[in-house]
């Protein structure tokens, strides 16, 4: 892909730089030796390169066989004391000709012992290796004892309780392993934690010692062979909570102290676990495989999930739901719940081979999850469910000059983080639906389950599936997923109608290509007060279809109805006029939830004015009964309105913003759809007379009829208020800490408080402790208060802060987990729409080091709003009245 010579951002009259890389200076890295002279004599071959190089797993992968661990962590109570621990590695080894290269990403001196077959053997520590030299080894079984003191990287500490999150590359932060995919292993854990805690890991609790009433010695059994990144290991104060469903038996940990909301939630939680698993069960036709079943629901969790076998991660908060829990939040987390289970199957059975297919596993937990829910949610139509889950989204991708295939090349497993978003998450599943489709479900369904067969407790790759589909067909896959897998962006595609049939186009507006997408879509025709579908299957540059007997000329013509076809429908201006007034009556859901995308996207290629869009969003909230359609709506809304609107045509349009959420909030019946129109009004609220409000029910003088506030929500409130600088702002914040009673909510109100001040100084003091990385590990904290900081109303004063986050984001690559970095980005980035703002990120994307093209990519991605709302803002911001 050849994108430096293109401009990311362009507005007259400035005019930004072009694409362009300086080098610089990359900084040394020191390491000890720790064996004698000796072993620089023996050991021929070169360093290994810092991470795991491709070639250094492909080798390992070869000549190691029958791997297991036995690893013991010594976790003291206070965090800042170091966890030390010991680990043996038990293999065969077919080759004994090169090194044996361990991975351990910490310091020198955090080697403490290593042996080998039961003796002291030399080493080497190299920058994220422990590198045994030739000489000491043999063929056959080898034994790797080694004694170390972990980093944190990976441990997540807290002051109650800890956990491990290791993937895709971790791992080697805590201990020495063969970190990489395909060298699956069998884990056995010992815990010793202190006598109040409890542990989970992903073996079967097996035994615990409390003979030292200070500190037990907890152990689990042996693992089922799993790869390092999906190792884990949980410890500290938990409640737990246990229920048997369909004979099996299932244990949360958590850390909720509201008795209430934990009753209330509970019983759901486990029959959406025992409904999912039951639903792979009989599709894949294999047996859940992993024997006990464990989740743990983290405070703060950086993920929504991780499929640890045995020991799930959630976020606390994505499984407790509130009282006033929307039918969307619900379905939300039977979602979650549904793809972590999948990955049971896709992910922890049959696993990528190396990550550069770690969009498979999560392409099929996302597909399963879809098809999972439906039964729990039989009310649904998952059909527009399933376009508002991800379109939008892959779309935020694949317009930008930052978009990335679905499967792309990965030569370093420390780049693997660099790999996630939304194109593996969200176009992906599109992509698969489009591949059931092809060659039908009956046909795929026997392909998965070949592949789950053939490839259980071992690993495969992507093209080893479509040589299984490939039989099973008449198509050839292998041309068709070079277009869709191997190639990045989106078709840009137009319809007419013209001598009685329906013309579809597409193009390709990459540079130095000209792909073209297979697919079928469905193209809807406004005739009267009708809408006319008709199909057609592109495989080249066109195709006709014939309209049906009698249709009049429709008054709009909108492509990829259907809600699985994709690419960039483009409107003519009389169908986009059309959609403007004739949206809200368009009688299926799905159709409306694509035309508002279609119209969305109109705005952002600067075809239709922001203010246009609005106002249609705003009737869309008070005439679409379907919660989900209007749900995509007031998010529509709330995004033109902070982000695409100047500040002044902002200001003018608050008080109809306002009112019109204020009426739909009272006229709403369900609590779960007033808590939506509530957290709109704290998001978009402007004047003086609603903030009056506001403050009113944050002080409990006032109370939404209908709708129960939650502590959440009346922190969210406190917050909101803060940054409108009412009166008594300080009072407000320190009795909204007060009335927190969760320990772990109030640590993050206290974290996050310098960001709330009406100081700027007191928040760009907060934001130089995220230049220390031992400060940002509670990622979803640091993006909340970056975010704060950012936020609309205090954009001009932050770009300061903005300039040097921008600074940050290749050491935050380097140092945080794998979604921290565009995360970072983007709540930095979102609050912002000024030409200023774009300017400085085109100016960090041109001085971005050339070794770094996936973070380049990262950062096009999260600027391109930014760019389009400066280009957009500017174009219109004199035809608004």
């Amino acid at each position: 892909m050849h994108r430096r010579s293109l401009k990311p951002f362009a507005l007259s009259p400035l005019a930004l730089s072009p694409l362009a890389s300086s080098p610089l200076a990359s900084s040394l890295l020191a390491f000890s030796l720790l064996a004698t002279s000796s072993c620089d004599r023996v050991l021929h071959s070169p360093d290994p390169a810092p991470g795991v190089p491709l070639a250094l797993a492909e080798h390992r992968a070869r000549v190691i066989s029958d791997l297991r661990y036995a690893v013991t962590f010594d976790i003291p109570a206070a965090k800042d004391s170091s966890v030390t621990g010991e680990v043996t590695a038990r293999f065969a080894l077919s080759d004994a000709s090169e090194p044996l290269v361990l991975d351990f990403r910490a310091p020198a001196d955090h080697v403490l012992d290593v042996q080998l077959n039961g003796a002291p053997v030399a080493y080497r520590v190299v920058p994220d290796h422990i590198v045994i030299p030739a000489a000491a080894l043999s063929r056959g079984e080898q034994a790797v004892s080694l004694k170390f003191r972990s980093s944190d990287a990976a441990l997540n500490r807290n002051d109650e309780f800890l956990y491990a999150l290791f993937v895709p590359d971790r791992a080697s932060t805590a201990f020495p392993v063969f970190e990489q995919p395909d060298l699956k292993a069998r884990f056995t854990v010992t815990l010793r934690i202190p006598a109040a805690w409890k542990a989970v890991s992903n073996g079967r609790l097996s035994s615990r010692d409390s003979s030292d009433a200070a500190r037990h010695v907890v152990g689990f059994a042996e693992s089922e062979p799993i790869s390092t990144y999906l190792m884990a290991f949980a410890a500290g104060v938990f409640q737990e909570e246990r229920a048997v469903r369909n004979g099996r038996a299932f244990t949360m940990y958590h850390r909720e102290t509201d008795a209430a909301k934990v009753r209330r939630n509970v019983p759901a939680i486990f029959d959406l676990h025992a409904a999912a698993l039951a639903w792979l069960e009989d599709y894949t036709g294999i047996p859940y495989p992993f024997g006990k079943f464990d989740f743990v629901a983290v405070p703060a969790f950086q993920f929504g999930g991780m499929e640890h076998p045995g020991a799930i991660w959630y976020r606390a908060d994505a499984l407790f739901l509130d009282e006033t829990a929307s039918r969307n939040q619900e379905l939300g987390r039977a979602s979650l719940i549904a793809h972590e289970t999948a990955h049971m199957w896709f992910g922890d059975l049959v696993t990528m081979r190396w990550f550069n297919d770690v969009w498979m596993k999560e392409v099929f937990a996302n597909f399963m999850a879809a098809k999972i829910v439906g039964p729990s949610f039989p009310d649904i139509d998952l059909r527009l469910r399933f376009f508002q889950a991800h379109h939008p989204t892959a779309y935020g991708i694949d317009r930008t000059l930052g978009a990335n295939p679905i499967r792309q090349p990965l030569e370093n497993l420390r780049e693997a983080g660099s790999l996630y978003g939304g194109i593996i998450y969200q176009k992906a599943p599109i992509v698969m639906q489009q591949l059931e489709t092809l060659v039908g479900e009956p046909t795929f369904r026997q392909g998965l389950q070949a592949y789950l067969a053939r490839f259980q407790f071992a690993n495969a790759t992507w093209p080893d599936l479509i040589d299984i589909l490939d039989a099973l067909s008449d198509d050839d896959l292998a041309a068709w997923s070079r277009v869709w897998v191997e190639e990045p962006g989106r078709p840009t595609m137009a319809a007419r109608v013209q001598d009685s049939a329906l013309v579809l186009t597409q193009r390709d507006t990459w540079p130095r290509r000209a792909l073209r997408w297979p697919q079928l879509t469905t193209v809807a025709l406004g005739v009267g007060d009708s809408v006319v579908l008709v199909r057609a299957q592109l495989r080249g540059d066109s195709a006709r279809a014939r309209l049906p007997d009698g249709a009049a000329t429709p008054t709009f013509v909108l492509g990829g109805v259907d809600g699985v076809s994709y690419g960039r429908f483009v409107l003519d201006s009389g169908s986009r006029a059309a959609l403007l007034s004739r949206v809200h009556g368009l009688r299926d859901a799905t159709q409306r939830a694509v035309a508002w995308q279609t119209l969305y996207e109109e705005m952002l290629d600067g075809a239709l004015a922001p203010a246009a869009l609005l106002d249609a969003a705003l009737v869309g909230i008070r005439e679409d009964s379907n919660e989900f359609v209007n749900t995509q709506v007031l998010g529509l809304a709330r995004g033109i309105y902070w982000r695409f609107l100047s500040a002044a045509d902002r200001r003018a349009r608050a008080p109809e913003m306002e009112r019109v959420l204020w009426e739909a909030l009272e006229r709403a019946a369900a609590p779960g759809r007033k808590g939506t129109y509530f957290g709109a009004l704290v998001s978009v609220t402007l004047t003086e007379e609603s903030t009056r409000r506001l403050e009113r029910i944050w002080r409990k003088e006032e109370t939404p009829r209908g709708l129960p506030l939650s502590e959440q929500q009346y922190t969210n409130l406190a917050e909101a208020l803060a940054i409108r600088t009412v009166p008594n702002t300080a009072a407000i914040l320190d009795e909204q800490e007060a009335r927190i009673t969760n320990p772990d909510r109030k640590a993050r109100f206290r974290f996050i408080r310098p960001a709330l001040s009406a100081d700027h100084a007191e928040r760009a003091r907060l934001f130089e402790t995220f230049k220390a990385v031992e400060n940002r590990r509670r990622e979803s904290w640091v993006l909340d208060a970056v975010g704060l900081m950012n936020h609309p109303l205090r954009a001009d004063e932050a770009l300061p802060e903005l300039r040097a986050s921008l600074a940050l984001v290749a050491e935050i690559q380097r140092t945080g987990d794998i979604f921290f970095p565009l995360r970072w980005m983007n709540a930095v980035l979102d609050g912002h729409q000024s030409v200023a703002a774009a300017e400085e990120v085109a100016r960090a994307i041109e001085y971005l080091p050339r070794d770094l093209p996936r973070l380049r990519g990262k950062m096009l991605q999260a600027g391109d709003g930014l760019f389009r709302a400066a280009r957009v803002v500017h174009q219109w911001d004199r035809q608004v009245p």
